[in-house]
């Protein structure tokens, strides 16, 4: 694979730690996604494991375990790759209950959250729920919009999100169709409209890693990203 397969080296959004969600499942696994990542030329990841109260009850403990295992894997084999960890949090009462309480939240760098919203209802409280994250001090990214196909009817809703406070985080498969034309149409639109502010690859298993690989996507992704750079201003967190 070319060095510069995309417009972009650290990606900010996998699940490539082992056995804490719906990812990497081990740590064969995750070394496996690593050396894939080195092959499409990033050198850092910073790891985003789910954190939803009613599904994947993790901590800064479990995730900063799951991270110290792949690190310590990673320096048995000799591998400069850099990896660290935050979290991808759910947008639900459970994470509003903690943000309230003022307790540990796992960041991609300084106050910069990731954060996602449910696939399966549009929230009815985007002002609120963004107004609390950024009183509380932090930055929001929220994760794939254009993969909540209840906004696919009113694409006015991601200038919104954006005009909230919302920083839009892009999938690099949305824009190959991997999800579905509904998907691939608002990814490029986001992109197009200079709405989005960081792509990841949110990749989680194999499967989702020779997607990324497959030749005929490279042509797509340079002619949706463009020159720009990407993902400006995390790329130097520190592991």
């Amino acid at each position: 694979m070319p060095e510069g397969y995309f417009p972009i080296n650290t990606d900010i959004h996998s699940h490539i730690l082992p056995g804490i969600d719906d990812g990497s499942p081990d740590i064969a696994t995750s070394l496996e996604l690593v050396h894939g990542l080195q092959q499409l030329g990033f050198t850092r990841s910073i790891a985003t494991p789910h954190v939803i109260s009613d599904l994947y009850r993790n901590t800064p403990e479990t995730i900063n375990a799951a991270l110290a295992e792949l690190q310590a894997a990673l320096q048995q084999e000799g591998n400069d790759f850099k990896v660290s960890a935050a979290a991808e949090y759910m947008l639900d009462d459970s994470f509003f209950e903690m943000l309230e309480k003022g307790e540990r939240l796992l960041t991609i760098k300084d106050n910069i959250l990731l954060t996602e919203f449910s696939f399966g209802y549009r929230p009815d409280n985007p002002k609120q729920m963004s107004f609390a994250i950024i009183t509380g001090g932090y930055t929001p990214i929220l994760a794939h919009p254009e993969r909540y196909a209840y906004f696919h009817d009113n694409y006015k809703a991601y200038h919104l999100l954006q005009e909230l406070g919302f920083k839009l985080q892009v999938n690099l498969l949305s824009l190959t169709g991997y999800y579905g034309n509904p998907v691939a149409k608002a990814a490029r639109y986001i992109i197009k409209k200079g709405l989005a502010s960081y792509t990841g690859t949110d990749m989680h298993h194999v499967n989702h890693l020779a997607a990324l690989k497959e030749v005929g996507n490279h042509k797509i992704f340079w002619e949706c990203l463009g020159e720009r750079s990407w993902n400006e201003g995390v790329g130097n967190v520190e592991c």
